[in-house]
């Protein structure tokens, strides 16, 4: 079943920084949707009896929130990062399902706080496959927790940034170096775009992940944390030019990619999709998309 309103997309001409460039998308059908994206009074916990793999999340207001697919919060036993999209009811507390992105660590304190950065897109990828699958297989919403530190390891090893507990946040030391604070200054003031709803990522003339939101105010609060995450995966080199018709197919691709469907953890219903080309996850909600990610296999 393909995604009806990421098939309608379109796409402007990118804004390119530190060797990034940044498409916007434009989505329709998704207006009345009241969602809210980061509010203060949502609280993020460890369970009674903390373990890895799930936390608690406590939605006090009148009005579904939605937690992000890749984004991390930090703080608890262990910092982490979210396996799938989950829109969180209003006035209810739900278990969500996560993985470890700080290996060395297992002490601390109850508390998280929403994290600056997203995760990685090598990360993701190998988070958002490897639970596509456990979901195929079991229904389970776990990732292949090695390999989610496998390759935050490499990320870690390839920036050049020690660790003392393989933490994929001590690498946003690296922002403030190489010129790229320059360019997230840039991309944060330059951005969204008025009415764009997602971001098609590329590298020269590769294009390698996107991320769409149902509605310009979601991908707003969530603007500063992609653009963090995408400036450190900057390429050592960039080949080609970015290409509006390859960012376009790219999102067809995962609009009509085949998919296992499943029930949302919180409201709605998941999609996990994967092609020849993509691996990508969409969380959908009274038959409208509220988040899609993917990520380019090749990349």
């Amino acid at each position: 079943m393909a995604i009806e309103q990421l098939e309608r997309a379109s796409i402007g001409r990118p804004l390119t920084r530190g060797g990034v460039s940044l498409f916007p998308i434009y989505i329709h059908g998704t207006d009345g949707l009241d969602i809210a994206a980061r509010p203060a009074d949502l609280t993020i916990s460890e369970q009674a009896s903390a373990e890895v793999p799930t936390i608690t999340v406590t939605n006090p207001s009148g009005r579904p929130t939605l937690l992000v697919e890749g984004e991390t919060v930090t703080g608890g036993q262990q910092n982490r990062v979210l396996n799938v999209s989950v829109l969180v009811p209003a006035a209810s507390t739900i278990e969500v399902p996560v993985s470890c992105v700080e290996a060395g660590r297992w002490n601390g304190c109850a508390a998280f706080e929403r994290g600056r950065t997203f995760a990685p897109r090598r990360v993701r990828r190998v988070k958002t496959a490897s639970v596509a699958a456990a979901v195929q297989s079991s229904g389970r919403r776990y990732s292949d927790q090695g390999a989610v530190w496998e390759m935050i390891d490499y990320e870690l090893h390839s920036l050049a940034v020690p660790s003392s507990t393989r933490a994929f946040h001590d690498a946003e030391v690296t922002l403030e170096r190489d010129g790229r604070a320059e360019a997230l200054s840039a991309l944060t003031k330059a951005g969204p775009l008025p009415g764009q709803c997602g971001i098609v990522f590329a590298h020269g003339g590769r294009v390698v992940a996107a991320e769409i939101f149902a509605t310009a105010e979601l991908l707003a609060a969530n603007w500063e944390g992609l653009v963090r995450a995408a400036l450190l995966d900057s390429p050592v080199a960039v080949e080609g030019r970015p290409s509006v018709s390859k960012a376009l197919r790219f999102v067809n691709r995962l609009a009509t990619g085949s998919a296992t469907r499943a029930p949302g953890v919180g409201l709605g219903e998941e999609a996990h999709i994967r092609t020849s080309r993509l691996v990508g996850q969409a969380l959908l909600f009274e038959g409208g998309l509220v988040h899609a990610s993917a990520f380019a296999l090749a990349a």
